[in-house]
């Protein structure tokens, strides 16, 4: 059965329309972008095939795109349609932290350092600069290292934020083999950072360690 004779209520344009895009599992809306699906499947039904074999959901949007055309179902039109939606919706979460939206919604911020740091081939440490409100007010990646590691310095990350007048600051760093826990080194650099930030009166508010999964938060985990 194809989707246009699905029951009204069960078609992924018509839920969406009635209840939101939040309403729809990640294969309806794999679907919708799909458009159509393969020979004897409808949309949904190629989407959840994808799904299984490709999935979870991020994992299969995060394939480059000369992987992407190469999976049954896809194709180089759709990889390049996959491939927009979510640098569309990565620029929208940029564009609500780089006007100043203030970061009512801790885990925003560590969707935000994912973004920005997740794949790279070396370990980046970078800052999130916030006023009294936790507007965002910058971003800047400070320390640059290799596979295994960057040396952060706390006198450099103090004197930057005071630079930018900054009254906290949320700071992430990525693990280029994927594997987010964070290591006994990373904790004491985040006892080290408070400490040197607390001497200025700024408040260290998160230390996000991004890899494969979603990023972990230190201060969930009670270590800031």
């Amino acid at each position: 059965m194809r989707i246009h004779e699905w029951p009204s209520a069960e078609r992924p344009r018509e839920k969406l329309l009635a209840h939101g895009a939040g309403s729809l599992s990640d294969a309806e809306l794999l679907a919708l972008i799909l458009g159509s699906g393969l020979r004897g499947f409808d949309a949904v039904g190629t989407a959840r095939q994808l799904l299984t074999e490709h999935g979870p959901l991020r994992d299969l949007l995060e394939q480059p795109p000369a992987k992407l055309m190469r999976m049954r179902g896809i194709g180089s039109a759709r990889a390049c349609t996959l491939k927009s939606a979510l640098e569309l919706a990565a620029r929208c979460l940029r564009a609500d932290l780089e006007r100043g939206a203030a970061l009512t919604d801790p885990d925003s911020a560590g969707r935000y350092f994912a973004q920005h740091l997740r794949g790279r081939p070396q370990e980046v440490f970078a800052v999130l600069y916030l006023n009294s409100r936790h507007n965002v007010i910058g971003f800047e990646e400070l320390f640059h290292g290799t596979i295994n590691g960057a040396e952060v310095h706390p006198r450099e990350v103090a004197r930057r934020a005071l630079q930018r007048n900054a009254a906290a600051v949320i700071v992430g760093h990525n693990h280029p083999s994927g594997n987010a826990e964070p290591s006994q080194d990373d904790r004491n650099v985040t006892i080290r950072l408070k400490q040197a930030l607390a001497l200025i009166d700024i408040r260290l508010l998160d230390h996000f360690v991004v890899g494969d999964g979603p990023p972990v938060s230190m201060a969930a985990r009670g270590w800031v």
